[in-house]
Order: C-alpha cells, then structure tokens, then sequence
C-alpha cells in the first residue's frame, strides 16, 4: 500500500469519515492516509495524556492505527470513527501503562466525589519551571502531573473538545464519573493558570507536519 501524493491528498479532503472508511474497505487503501492525517493530534494527545511519554504516545497510535486498519470492517458507526478510533488508542495506551505499573484507577476515588485526590505532585518539573515564560509548557506540565484518570478527561474535554457523553464513551466510563474527574483535574490546575490557558490551551501537545508525516509513513510500512 502506497501514501497518496500532494495533489490526490487534496482532492480527497472533502469526504467524510465514513465514506473514506467505504473506500478504504472496497479496496482504495491508499485513503487510510486521509483518516490517520485528520485524526493524529486527537490521538496523540488521548495517548500522551496517559502515557505521559511523547514516545511511547507515538508508538501507540502507530499501533492503534494497524489495529485499526485489521478491524476496520467491524466499524459498525454506532459511534462515529474519531470516537471509535480514539477509544482503540485508549485502550492500547491503557494497556500498556498497567503492563508497566505505571497506572493507578480512579474507580475507588469516583465513588468519593467530595475527595479533591492529591494535588502536591503539581509542581512543575524543575526543568519545566526555565521556561516559565510559556504558558503552554506550564499547561503539559500541569496536565502530567494529573492523578490517572484525571488526565486524559481534562485532555478530550478541555483540550480536544470532546462532549461528556463523547468521553465517557471513548474511556468506557460513566458520565457522572467524567463530570467528577473533570471537577478534580480543574482543581488540581489551579484557578491561577487555568484563568490564562484560554489562549495557549488549543496549543498544547500540538502534532505537528513533521511528525505527522513520520507516523503515517511508519503506519504504512506496517500493514502494507
């Protein structure tokens, strides 16, 4: 399977998700491009919200997008594709930070809504703090240092845009339990810097051409 150069890249553009996932299905596998490239930041920043790790985040869509592409005919579109595909990098980027230890549920504490979860882990990385003149590097910082759960609600929500029902759905959780953890992340921010993300937030875990580029490369390499 073969990337789509410049100009068929463009004249495809107007097809909605669904009709580029018929394409794909009836044997136009070069379309898949299309989908990776539209849904990367959305990916990328659900998978970094858990991982907490640009690399590992990477390595993950790679996979979520193969996984994808497998299963790409049970697509059934109950849900539309970005919350389908989101909810296959989640559970990919889940798995392997429980394999690893490195993340802790927030079950027990959803059933304690009055319980605001720890907040002393806040404090920017030493690292982070030299570069206290960008707001958004103080935003990702802020958004690691969230309890698991925390971070990846606070990330499809506020950053991405997600409606509550969305992420419940894409996390596999109930609504009054996204509202609770959304509750806590904003707290854990502080009112101080959430007063001035406005206008960095839509920034933050920017995915950018060159990396864009690199991950749908890779992910055709794999399932071609």
């Amino acid at each position: 399977m073969h990337m789509i150069d410049g100009g068929l890249l463009e004249r495809w553009t107007a097809l909605s998700d669904d009709d580029i996932v018929t394409r794909v299905v009836e044997g136009q596998t070069a379309l898949y491009e299309l989908l990776m490239r539209r849904h990367n930041e959305r990916i990328y920043r659900a998978a970094r919200a858990i991982l907490r790790d640009e690399a590992e985040a990477e390595d993950v869509m790679q996979q979520a997008y193969v996984n994808a592409y497998v299963h790409l005919r049970q697509f059934d579109r109950r849900a539309s594709f970005a919350t389908w595909l989101t909810r296959i990098a989640v559970n990919e980027a889940l798995a392997r930070a429980r394999r690893r230890g490195r993340y802790v549920s927030m079950e027990r504490e959803d059933a304690h809504p009055d319980s605001a979860g720890p907040t002393d882990t806040l404090t920017p990385d030493p690292e982070m703090q030299t570069y206290t003149g960008e707001l958004r590097v103080l935003l990702e910082a802020a958004v690691d240092a969230l309890p698991d759960g925390a971070g990846e609600v606070f990330m499809l929500r506020e950053v991405q845009g997600l409606s509550t029902a969305e992420t419940a759905d894409v996390l596999g959780i109930r609504e009054d339990a996204v509202k609770t953890r959304l509750s806590r992340a904003k707290v854990a921010l502080r009112h101080d810097l959430l007063n001035r993300v406005g206008s960095v937030g839509s920034t933050a875990f920017a995915f950018h051409q060159s990396r864009c580029d690199r991950i749908v490369a890779a992910v055709f390499a794999r399932i071609a």
